[in-house]
């Protein structure tokens, strides 16, 4: 059977946030898609012992679900950050909590009694220092409050993580990583870019590392426990590492023990850029792409790792910086460079995918030149757009989301391309063909996106509405359409945004669920 009669994905599927453990509360990142998800587009677009490749790939979500259901994975991700938390997430080796139990046990007893005494005085915390093993005091970037690392911490912070990671380091390869992932998640706790939330308990916060984006240091520093922080971060990894060996032995059940999950065989990690992925992988060797690109300009990575991949002993050359999909940065990587390197990663992905084969992208952004590169790049490419799916809702939302809701996207669109088995004459690109007046094309779209009876919808439902009218009138990559013009088009044409339902609806206190629109077809 032809590949090509798989039914595309055409509903949004309800997001489980925080259903499973090896994703949520082992460690902090950036961004990451609901596992159910990513795992929904994974079975449906490929099989068993097929390779499934992610090469943005983040903290693995779709290298790891595709491995816990037997496909051979490839995790490609830039940030060495990002694939250490995978591997580990992911690895197979140790087989059962005893031996990571005994490490931490290890680690207690060389740590916890000392640890109470370095945050009792900082003149214990100073003597300490001057034993223990640091990373070099480097300078941050230049949009950080603080100058030099060490003045992201404490002197009680900076002598408590050092002393847990020389007793870390002394313990067997298997295990050390796993509790060096618990100390990674401590070590976002127990710096002064922790920000508690207000009205909660001190503890639940999170570093404005990954909420504003930046090195922002707190007005008033919070100094959580150091030890029964890192407790709380092992009990954390120790509950993904069982949930993950109970699937693998399930796995083993249901297989009558010929199917074993093998990370070292099945798992793949690689650090390079996706733009020439194809340089290390042979082309036509994938069999399904589900990947999840850097947004422009929202989140510069590789800068904002270096709490962790500067004190793990993750080298990032300024080459690495260099090559990194985004606007911005160390480097101050042009709006040009991304587009460069989005349609590059594009290019990549369709050599490396084996014909008869589907290949997911999920994107969002204001920019609608970006949804351009994206579309012309793969239909220049010989794929075919099968699907496109408003995934509203997705992601918790940042801070920037929270105060600005009507104007910031918090969903996604997830586009799904269709590589047929024979190359077909390449199609007109669409947004190369427009011929008219921009606003009259503009009020059009807006008009006919509005008139299929939907009484109330998200800002992302109709915005990727309007994405894909533009495309179809070939004018996606000719026009522009900035917030505030997608904003007053609304409210010129009588409809209200409601800020507790966080929808559009005719009447302000509208409570009507919210719509969908028909985004393909």
């Amino acid at each position: 059977m032809t590949r090509a009669d798989i039914q595309p994905i055409l509903e949004a599927i309800p997001a489980a946030r925080q259903e499973d453990a090896r994703h949520y509360g082992v460690h902090p990142y950036f961004t990451r898609r609901p596992a159910n998800v990513v795992r929904a587009y994974i079975e449906r677009y490929s099989r068993e012992g097929d390779v499934v490749l992610d090469p943005f790939g983040g903290t693995g979500v779709t290298a790891i679900e595709g491995f816990l259901i037997g496909r051979k994975v490839i995790q490609n991700d830039l940030n060495p950050f990002a694939n250490f938390i995978a591997r580990s997430i992911a690895d197979t080796a140790v087989v059962s909590t005893l031996p990571l139990q005994k490490a931490f046990e290890k680690v207690r007893l060389a740590c916890q009694d000392t640890l109470h005494e370095i945050e009792r005085s900082d003149e214990v915390a100073s003597k300490w220092l001057k034993r223990l093993p640091l990373p070099e005091n480097i300078r941050l970037p230049r949009n950080s409050d603080a100058e030099f690392f060490y003045e992201m911490f404490t002197t009680g912070q900076l002598a408590g993580l050092a002393l847990i990671k020389q007793s870390i380091d002394r313990q067997a390869k298997g295990v050390r990583d796993l509790l060096l992932l618990a100390w990674s998640a401590s070590l976002a706790k127990l710096n002064k870019t922790f920000l508690s939330a207000k009205g909660r308990a001190e503890s639940r916060g999170g570093s404005s590392i990954f909420s504003i984006y930046r090195y922002k240091l707190a007005s008033q520093c919070v100094e959580l426990p150091i030890w029964e922080t890192f407790h709380g971060r092992y009990l954390n990894v120790l509950a993904a590492k069982e949930e993950v060996w109970k699937l693998a032995y399930f796995r083993k059940l249901r297989s009558g023990g010929k199917h074993p999950l093998n990370s070292q065989r099945d798992f793949k990690v690689l650090a390079h850029d996706a733009a020439t992925l194809d340089e290390v992988l042979k082309p036509a060797s994938v069999d399904y792409i589900f990947t999840d690109p850097p947004y422009g300009a929202f989140i510069t990575y590789l800068d904002l790792s270096i709490l962790w991949n500067h004190w793990l002993g993750f080298h990032i050359s300024d080459d690495d910086r260099g090559r990194e999909t985004i606007v911005g940065g160390g480097c101050e990587l042009s709006e040009e460079h991304y587009k460069r390197s989005l349609a590059r990663s594009i290019e990549a992905s369709l050599r490396l995918l084996r014909p008869d084969r589907w290949f997911s992208i999920v994107f969002q952004h204001w920019d609608i030149s970006y949804f351009s590169v994206i579309l012309e790049t793969a239909s220049e490419g010989g794929a075919e757009l099968k699907a496109a799916i408003t995934q509203t809702g997705d992601v918790i939302w940042s801070m920037h989301k929270k105060k600005n809701s009507a104007s910031v996207l918090a969903g996604e669109m997830i586009l799904t391309f269709y590589k047929p088995k024979q190359a077909r004459n390449k199609a007109v690109v669409p947004s190369r063909a427009f011929d008219g007046d921009p606003a009259v094309v503009l009020s059009e779209v807006f008009d006919a996106c509005l008139a299929n009876g939907v009484g109330s919808f998200t800002s992302e439902a109709l915005f990727n509405r309007l994405i894909m009218e533009l495309w179809h009138r070939r004018a996606l990559g000719c026009l522009s359409l900035g917030r505030e013009e997608f904003s007053r088009g609304l409210t010129q044409r009588g409809w209200s945004y409601n800020a507790h339902t966080h929808c559009w609806s005719r009447n302000v206190g509208d409570q009507e669920a919210h719509g969908s629109f028909t985004l393909l077809g």
